[in-house]
C-alpha cells in the first residue's frame, strides 16, 4: 500500500466495511482532484475484481457517447476475464456480465467492485441508472461477498441518485464516505512526502492559491522558491492549472456555464449574496434550476451558505470557498499576466487585496482549529460574516467572522495576513472599538464580547494592542 495523507477515519470506515459478511453498496463521492481515486486503489488495488472508470465527457463531445462508454465498459470487463469480447447493446447486457464475471469469483473471499467517475456513464437516454438498479436490487445486494463502490466528482448527481433516492436505490446505500480538501495540517505532510521543503508562511500561500487538493499539491517540485513553483502552476507558457477552471467545470456538468458564472460572481463580494442577488446579478431564474445548481456547488465544495450575523434568519448568504477558483479568477484570468508574474509582484502591492481575502477564507475553512486555539473545541457555536453596508452618510462596517458561542462568549475575529507582527495603530484601535461596541449593544447582556485577532505571526505588545483579548497564530491553523 502506498503513502495515504490523512484519511484516517475514511480509511477505516472503508476496512472496517470491507470485513462485513454481507453485500455493501458504497458511494465515495467529492470534490475533483481530491484523492478519491487514489484513496480506493490504495487500500483495494490487490482485491479488486473488476474496475472500471468512466469515460470524461470532455472527450466524446464528437461522438455517440452511449456506445463509446460500453465499449469502455466492455474493455474493462475482458480485463478482468470475462469469457466473451462482444460490446455489449446496453446497460441491462453490461451489467448482466458483470454479474457473470463477478459470479467466476471466489465466493470465500470478498470482491471488490470498483466503478469510478460513474456519473460519467450515465449519458442521456441511456438507461444506465434503470439497468444498474435492476443489477443492485435484482442480483448485486444478495452476493453476501460483495463489495461494490461507486465512485464521482459530480458529487449533486451522486447525492441525487445514490444516498438520496427516492427510486430504485431507496435506502439501498450502505455507506458514503464524502472526501474533504486537506487542511494545512494535511498539506503539510503531503509536501514533505514530496520532499518539498517550506516554511509554513510560503505553505500558507501556497494553500492560499491551490487549497488542499491534493492533485495540485502534487505538482509541487522540490527545490524551487514560492514564486517559482506559483509561476509553474499558473503563469508559465506551459503552467499545469492555467487552464483547470474550464476543465474542471466542463468536467463535472454537463452545462457548465451557469455554474461558472454563479462562481464569478461570488468571487467579488467576501461576504458572499443571497439568492436574490445571485438572481439578479447572474440572469438565471429563480426556480428548481437554481436551488439544484447552489446544491451541487456546496456539494462539491466550491461555495457554502451561512446565516449572515444579526440578518434575517430566512435569508442565506452563497460565498467562494474554493481556493484555487478565488486566485484564477481573482488574479489569473486577469489580462497581462506575464510568465513571471508572482515573481515580479511577489513584495508588491498588486497581491495585498486578494492575500487579504485569500486569507480569511482559509481562516473560516479552519474554524475547529481556531476554536481549539481559544480553548473552546468543544463548544458549539454558529459562526458568520457580518456586513453592515453605510447608508445616509454613515461608514460601513464588516467584522470578518462572528464566533457566536453556546457558552455565551462572542468572538470578534479579524484576520489579518502579514509577514511579522501586526501592529494597531490609533485609527485601527478606534475602528474595532466602534465595532466592539456595536455587537456589545446588540447581543444579549449575558454575553461577553471579545475582540480577537487571527493573524500570521502575533500581536506586537504596543500602547493599542490591549484592544485584542484573544490572538490566534499561523502554527495553530496548522494543527490536525
Amino acid at each position: 500500500m502506498g503513502i495515504i495523507i490523512g484519511r484516517k477515519r475514511e480509511s477505516e470506515e472503508l476496512m472496517n466495511i470491507y470485513h462485513r459478511h454481507q453485500a455493501q453498496l458504497v458511494a465515495v463521492y467529492g470534490r475533483r482532484r481530491v484523492g478519491k481515486t487514489y484513496l480506493v486503489r490504495e487500500l483495494f488495488k490487490d482485491r479488486f475484481v473488476f474496475y472500471h472508470t468512466g469515460l470524461s465527457p470532455l472527450e466524446l463531445e464528437d461522438t455517440n457517447q452511449l456506445e463509446a462508454q460500453l465499449a469502455a465498459f466492455n474493455s474493462s470487463l475482458i480485463r478482468y476475464g470475462a469469457e466473451t469480447d462482444v460490446r455489449p447493446k446496453n446497460w441491462t447486457e453490461a451489467f448482466n456480465r458483470l454479474s457473470a464475471l463477478i459470479g467466476k469469483a471466489d465466493k470465500s473471499q470478498r470482491a471488490v467492485v470498483f466503478i469510478d467517475e460513474m456519473p460519467w456513464m450515465d449519458t442521456p437516454r441511456s438507461g444506465f441508472m434503470t439497468a444498474f438498479e435492476h443489477f443492485w436490487n435484482g442480483w448485486g445486494a444478495g452476493q453476501d461477498h460483495l463489495m461494490l463502490i461507486v465512485c464521482g466528482s459530480a458529487t449533486s448527481w451522486i447525492q441525487d441518485n445514490f444516498i438520496n433516492s427516492y427510486g430504485g436505490l431507496y435506502d439501498r446505500v450502505n455507506a458514503e464516505i464524502q472526501l474533504s480538501p486537506f487542511t494545512l495540517h494535511e498539506a503539510e505532510q503531503m509536501l514533505q512526502m514530496l520532499n518539498v521543503t517550506m516554511s509554513r508562511y510560503d505553505i500558507l500561500q501556497l494553500y492560499m492559491t491551490v487549497g488542499g487538493i491534493p492533485m495540485y499539491l502534487s505538482y509541487v517540485q522540490p527545490g524551487f522558491s514560492l514564486a517559482q513553483i506559483i509561476d509553474s502552476l499558473f503563469f508559465d507558457r506551459k503552467a499545469k492549472l492555467k487552464d483547470e477552471f474550464d476543465r474542471l467545470f466542463n468536467s463535472i456538468f454537463r452545462s457548465p456555464e451557469p455554474y461558472k458564472a454563479i462562481i464569478k460572481l461570488l468571487a467579488k463580494r467576501h461576504e458572499g449574496f443571497s439568492r436574490d442577488e445571485i438572481v439578479q446579478m447572474t440572469g438565471i431564474p429563480s426556480g428548481k434550476g437554481l436551488s439544484d445548481m447552489l446544491r451541487a456547488l456546496v456539494a462539491g465544495d466550491f461555495i457554502d451558505y451561512y446565516k449572515p450575523f444579526e440578518n434575517d434568519k430566512r435569508n442565506k448568504n452563497y460565498r467562494l470557498i474554493d481556493p484555487f477558483c478565488l486566485f484564477y479568477l481573482d488574479q489569473v484570468e486577469k489580462q497581462n499576466r506575464g510568465e513571471h508574474f508572482w515573481r515580479d509582484n511577489e513584495n508588491s502591492p498588486v497581491l495585498h487585496p486578494w492575500r487579504g481575502r485569500a486569507f480569511e477564507n482559509a481562516c473560516l475553512y479552519h474554524i475547529g482549529q481556531i476554536k481549539s486555539a481559544l480553548g473552546v473545541g468543544g463548544v458549539s457555536s454558529e459562526n458568520a460574516a457580518w456586513t453592515m453596508r453605510g447608508i445616509e452618510g454613515q461608514k460601513g462596517m464588516q467584522i470578518d467572522l462572528v464566533i457566536n458561542r453556546s457558552d455565551r462568549v462572542v468572538n470578534l475575529c479579524e484576520m489579518k495576513f502579514v509577514n511579522t507582527e501586526f501592529a494597531v495603530t490609533n485609527d485601527y484601535e478606534m475602528k474595532l472599538r466602534d465595532r466592539l461596541n456595536w455587537m456589545i449593544e446588540h447581543v444579549s447582556r449575558r454575553h461577553n464580547v471579545q475582540m480577537t485577532l487571527v493573524t500570521t505571526y502575533g500581536l506586537k505588545y504596543g500602547i493599542h494592542s490591549g484592544v485584542f483579548q484573544k490572538v490566534v497564530t499561523l502554527d495553530s491553523l496548522f494543527e490536525p
